[in-house]
């Protein structure tokens, strides 16, 4: 089962229907899943979760980068994670790293730099974000724009992070994380 986290601000009910619910889409044609707002995710919340996606928000919603308290679930979360947008640099605060405005809009050329389970080579995405991530050294960076990181992977942990937009464009990057960790329920 997967958790797909809402990471919208409540004063913001669209970016559901623009963030959230095209990744939902995806993650049903493989397994069963679930949306909470991430005002509702703590510790014992993600008891029956195989993976955590946490979905991106709109341009001026930068909600969760004041809340980070909510987040350290993250630092002992034994499941895999991956952060889309607002989802990645969440992760990315967390754990230490900083944010800095980068502002881009549209079709972007990302390079890949490390071996990774999400994609390779070069990739065309799509970009939505005022800020980048500047990661910790906790992470290694997997992609980079000409401009910024736009992916990352905790070094210990099974903890993605991609500045892009995959539920807009290159889908299959969600299923390959989602099937790179589904859990085979056959007896």
């Amino acid at each position: 089962m997967i958790l797909v986290v809402d990471m919208n601000s409540t004063e913001n009910p669209f970016g559901f229907h623009e963030f959230v619910l095209p990744i939902v889409s995806i993650a049903e044609e493989l397994e069963k899943c679930t949306v909470k707002h991430y005002l509702e995710v703590n510790e014992t919340s993600l008891n029956g979760y195989d993976n955590i996606i946490l979905s991106g928000s709109a341009l001026k919603d930068t909600v969760t980068f004041d809340q980070t308290k909510r987040f350290m679930w993250l630092k002992d979360c034994g499941k895999p994670v991956l952060g889309i947008c607002a989802g990645m640099q969440t992760i990315g605060l967390v754990f230490g790293g900083r944010v800095e405005k980068c502002r881009e809009i549209g079709m972007i050329d990302i390079a890949t730099f490390k071996e990774n389970i999400l994609f390779s080579s070069t990739l065309k995405v799509y970009a939505l974000h005022n800020y980048a991530l500047l990661p910790s050294a906790e992470f290694n960076v997997l992609a980079e724009s000409a401009n910024c990181v736009y992916a990352i992977k905790h070094k210990q942990k099974e903890v993605y992070g991609v500045l892009f937009h995959p539920e807009v464009r290159n889908i299959e990057i969600v299923k390959k994380f989602i099937r790179a960790f589904q859990v085979d329920r056959r007896i």
